[in-house]
């Protein structure tokens, strides 16, 4: 029995002490994480994590609902799809053609206004709106030094540098780490003064490396630059004129500091993520007017260092079966996948996204929807043909 005391007693000194030095060292954030993970069944963040965290309503205007495709949801999805959606718990995918919705689906518990986290498709978000503060002259050019904005960057710093991953920033991009920069910014209370510690220590402009910092650091510049937050700066410049079905919401890291986790965690839905694939599709037009600079979207969908062709400015690229593919992506499978030759958006969320094999710079999952996307439409396109009745004289 004292043993047992004895062991008790050991076990709550150590876990006093654990907190002790949590609190000591400033990771109490810790905490955080573990109330909006582990005590909701989650292992890391997850699609409807925005319930414990403040955050910024990004309004919305008049809606302007998609058209309906003309063969909207007359097909299934193939086998191999429809398993692959419940396995790894897609809870949206939409596919577009022609501007249309041709087919969308949604699992029992979401529906199609249901807000759920973007994670990195905010990344890709970010940098419209560098190229929309660019075209309102808020910005000069790309290669405007950050230093213009925050004096103690090296000179050398570039925006370009920053929306295109090549920064050469001491960010620690780690998302299993506790003590990691990036889960320090998701669950902290003062993001801009971990961005504010950061220092180059490579030549910008030379080298890939995805760091969720770089966004954070441009939306500091944005704010600066605009004078308005990213969500009400998002909010005027895209989700209102663009017609937005609902309003959405940006994950902030506290109500005192107010800055928006600009890397990630815009919750909004399927349908208003597509209307910037048909954007960038259109170069920049929405409804006939320029609402981004056709330069500026050019630029973003071609590679823009020389020995890493998979990213321009802010969007992931890659060529498959002879197409030239763009797209956004999130960590676990938020994807808004845009073939400019077939005129087709994709778009998939969920709970579980693929993993990036060490060969390749894209999830397998990517690949996997575009195959099965193509190959299922093709199969209708097939099916509708033979349907079609034959014209006499011909």
């Amino acid at each position: 029995m004292r043993g047992v005391k004895k062991g008790i007693f050991g076990t709550l000194l150590f876990l006093a002490l654990v907190v002790g030095l949590i609190y000591l060292f400033n990771f109490d954030y810790i905490f955080k994480g573990i109330q909006s993970t582990y005590l909701q069944g989650h292992l890391t963040a997850h699609i409807d994590d925005h319930k414990f965290f403040d955050n910024r309503k990004i309004e919305a205007g008049t809606p302007q609902p998609w058209p309906q495709h003309k063969n909207y949801n007359q097909f299934d999805l193939s086998k191999e799809l429809q398993e692959k959606n419940k396995t790894a718990e897609t809870i949206a995918f939409l596919i577009i053609k022609n501007d249309s919705i041709l087919y969308e689906s949604y699992s029992k518990e979401y529906g199609p206004l249901s807000h759920t986290n973007s994670f990195s498709v905010a990344k890709s978000l970010v940098a419209a709106m560098l190229g929309k503060a660019i075209f309102e002259g808020h910005i000069k050019n790309l290669d405007q030094p950050v230093a213009d904005f925050f004096p103690q960057f090296d000179e050398r710093l570039k925006l370009r540098h920053l929306v295109s991953m090549s920064s050469g920033l001491n960010w620690d991009e780690d998302y299993y780490n506790p003590f990691s920069m990036t889960i320090r910014a998701y669950l902290d209370d003062n993001i801009r003064q971990i961005v504010m510690d950061l220092e180059v220590v490579e030549e910008p402009g030379k080298d890939f490396k995805y760091l969720s910092g770089n966004t954070l650091l441009l939306a500091m510049v944005l704010e600066k630059a605009t004078g308005k937050n990213v969500s009400e700066y998002l909010s005027e410049s895209y989700w209102k004129p663009m017609g937005m079905e609902t309003y959405a919401l940006w994950q902030l890291d506290s109500e005192e500091s107010g800055m928006e986790k600009a890397y990630c965690c815009i919750a909004s839905n399927a349908r208003d993520f597509a209307r910037f694939g048909k954007l960038y599709n259109d170069f920049g037009k929405w409804n006939g007017k320029p609402l981004l600079d056709s330069v500026y979207v050019a630029e973003s969908i071609r590679p823009q260092l020389k020995d890493y062709p998979h990213y321009g400015l802010g969007i992931w690229l890659e060529e498959f079966k002879g197409q030239q593919v763009f797209y956004f992506r999130g960590i676990l499978g938020q994807y808004v996948i845009v073939l400019p030759k077939k005129n087709i958006i994709i778009v998939r969320l969920g709970h579980e996204g693929g993993e990036v094999p060490e060969d390749k710079e894209h999830p397998n999952d990517f690949y996997f929807y575009l195959e099965e996307v193509l190959n299922t439409l093709e199969a209708h396109d097939q099916e509708n043909s033979a349907a079609q009745p034959a014209v006499p004289g011909h």
